[in-house]
């Protein structure tokens, strides 16, 4: 949720950053006149109540004979002051309304325009010359019993599957890899809902232009999440928290559901994109002036976890028209998958500096001791099943086996290849 000052005293700033999202930048004037009418009737509303309450002291003070007067002065009085808190109720429907409307403002430097105007920052790591043609994910894992696509369909339709065998072992080892590092790194492990309340879902954007993504449980009225995040953000809700020692890091794992609404046709193959993955999300709460500093831990933190999985891959400033709703700045780390000849994405880093913190109110005390609203920033340090897939394409062998990479080994028992199914 944007804040109303800044709008206040920023309008053309507000104008430029939706213009940059490739969003319509009169929703930027549509939110300051409805700022602007909210804070109009709550002032009238106001002067009522004050009317009234003189008028009730007046009553009371009132002889026999002035009484019958002022009780219909009165009356009436009650009748403006019910219709002027009418207008509040309204006035600040309509206030959410324009609000959600409005993403959060775009930093400095962020590349404007659509999805393909991103920037490459940097690239790690060389990208490797095979000597045989490289087969896809989906044939890799069908042959080394990674994963059994064709009865997780059967079972629960399409972009659904089982992690067979070594697949299953790889999930465990992953996760746990991704874990032990963000315990080095200060995060606290957090095991997450994967259901949530509507307004922990609105509060981190996801209701939004991204709510056809999400799996709702209309009878329960909760929503499966897309990533822990939600939780996450809602973990210190309606909280004061202390930042005094600095940032609060936590690493949550958990299910994540996404309708891939719009995406029939795309990426169908294996275990890339579907509705159904588990996930280490990292996510932080600071002050806002740390936001930028801790935005770029955590993309460090994400390109030392796939620097350790042995991954050639390039970091990218994702274009304003990509961010989502709530962040001002995001990052994505994409890895190079060889049967495809290009980058794919692999993690994310998003600073959504105050604008989820705002509308869940989570707050901390300033060096004055005033409460003040704090920053979040999110960022994926292993997607699973998606990991998965690269780690075959990334590192299969010509006889069809996929080497281990060392980091990974302590946590698969020492395992330094998968071997195809049957093979000795």
């Amino acid at each position: 949720m944007i804040d109303l000052r800044f709008v206040r005293e920023n309008l053309d700033a507000v104008r430029s950053s939706q213009e940059a999202r490739g969003a319509d930048p009169s929703s930027a004037d549509a939110l300051f006149a409805a700022d602007e009418r909210r804070r109009g009737v709550v002032s009238e509303f106001e002067a009522l109540r004050a009317a009234q309450k003189t008028m009730g002291q007046q009553v009371k003070k009132a002889s026999k004979e002035e009484r019958p007067a002022l009780l219909e002065s009165a009356k009436s009085l009650a009748a403006q002051v019910k219709d002027a808190e009418g207008a509040v109720t309204e006035a600040e429907s309509e206030l959410r309304e324009a609000q959600g409307a409005v993403a959060n403002i775009v930093l400095d430097g962020v590349p404007p325009g659509p999805e393909e105007n991103f920037v490459t920052i940097e690239t790690v790591g060389e990208v490797p010359q095979l000597d045989f043609e490289p087969k896809d994910h989906d044939e890799l894992g069908a042959d080394l019993g990674v994963f059994d696509i064709p009865r997780g369909a059967k079972v629960s339709g399409a972009r659904f599957y089982f992690l067979t065998g070594i697949g299953a072992r790889l999930e465990m080892a992953l996760m746990n890899m991704a874990m032990t590092q963000a315990m080095a790194s200060g995060f606290t492990p957090i095991i997450a809902p994967a259901l949530v309340r509507p307004e922990a879902m609105e509060g981190t954007g996801f209701l939004g232009a991204h709510a056809e993504e999400v799996y709702h449980l209309e009878r329960d009225d909760l929503y499966l999440v897309g990533t822990s995040e939600v939780a996450l953000a809602g973990f210190h809700s309606g909280e004061i928290v202390d930042l005094s020692g600095g940032p609060l890091r936590y690493a949550g794992f958990s299910s994540c559901f996404r309708r891939e609404a719009g995406s029939y046709g795309k990426d169908t193959k294996g275990v890339f994109r579907v509705h159904w993955f588990d996930k280490v999300e990292m996510f932080c709460y600071t002050t806002p002036d740390q936001a930028e500093a801790e935005h770029q831990r955590l993309l460090d933190w994400e390109k030392q976890f796939l620097t350790a999985l042995e991954l050639p891959f390039r970091v990218i400033d994702v274009a304003a028209g990509d961010l989502g709703s709530s962040a001002a700045r995001k990052y994505d780390c994409e890895a190079w998958f060889p049967s495809q000849g290009r980058y794919r994405e692999l993690t994310s880093a998003s600073n959504c500096t105050t604008y989820q913190a705002r509308r869940l109110n989570v707050r901390y005390r300033g060096e004055d001791g005033k409460p003040a609203t704090a920053a979040t920033l999110n960022g994926t340090l292993c997607a699973i099943t998606r990991t998965i897939a690269c780690l075959l394409d990334a590192h299969q062998q010509k006889d069809g086996s996929v080497h281990i990479p060392a980091a990974l080994q302590p946590f698969l028992g020492g395992l330094e290849v998968i071997e195809p199914v049957g093979k000795p």
